[in-house]
């Protein structure tokens, strides 16, 4: 299913959404101009769980760079466009929701939860982890619980016919995460082989919920008190 726009308007502008689509299409510019040196570039600043175990062992803070630098690292032209877009649709509101700043911080963390669950997950795994995949389910989390009534206009693509059709955040969003949960577990015992990372999306979508739920909590409490 492929979401056009949904019908939830935002109050602000999104700067750190914008920012970030700005930024992971600037980064992937500048992969596609390496050439010859982009598999060095990609063993430097992408995730790869063996070294970062080491880097884990031996306190190595440089060597956990990774963590944070693979997010923005993208391995094609419909990566980064898939990333983009479902981070545009949905984005907006989550920031909207939280603020720019603390925004910014809950991306980057269900980003890093995200590639900490690739690390565990594949321990001595060899194969470069790259992506805002992590980060962007996180927003889809957070999404789901604080609109999930909201209407998302979709393709769904049934052989010869793709209706465009309305559907509720909770269906769209809830089909996707178990989609991404199944294809994980169906393809863990091949996780060493490379491919998608699906349970970095798992991850990354439970942090989010987790997250805001928190938030959430938090805005009702101050609410109470004052």
């Amino acid at each position: 299913m492929i979401p056009f726009r949904d019908n939830i308007p935002s109050r602000t502008f999104p700067f750190i959404t914008v920012s970030l689509i700005i930024i992971n299409s600037i980064v992937f510019l500048h992969e596609l101009t390496l050439g010859r040196q982009l598999n060095a570039f990609l063993f430097n600043y992408a995730l790869i769980p063996a070294r970062l175990a080491d880097s884990f062992g031996q306190m190595d803070v440089l060597g956990l760079l990774p963590l944070m630098t693979s997010m923005f690292l993208h391995a094609g032209w419909l990566h980064l466009i898939g990333n983009m877009w479902f981070l545009w649709i949905f984005g907006d509101n989550v920031e909207d929701y939280l603020g720019h700043f603390t925004y910014l911080l809950f991306y980057i963390f269900c980003g890093l939860a995200g590639n900490l669950s690739q690390v565990a997950l594949n321990w001595s795994s060899g194969i470069p982890c790259l992506g805002a995949s992590g980060a962007i389910a996180g927003v889809l989390g957070a999404y789901l619980l604080l609109y999930p009534g909201a209407r998302v206009l979709t393709l769904i693509p049934l052989f010869i016919f793709w209706p465009i059709v309305e559907i509720p955040a909770f269906i769209l969003l809830g089909f996707w995460f178990v989609e991404q949960f199944f294809y994980g577990v169906a393809t863990s015992a091949a996780a060493s082989g490379g491919g998608i990372a699906w349970m970095v999306h798992v991850a990354g979508f439970i942090s989010g919920m987790i997250l805001i739920s928190l938030v959430k909590q938090s805005h009702r409490r101050h609410s109470m008190t004052w």
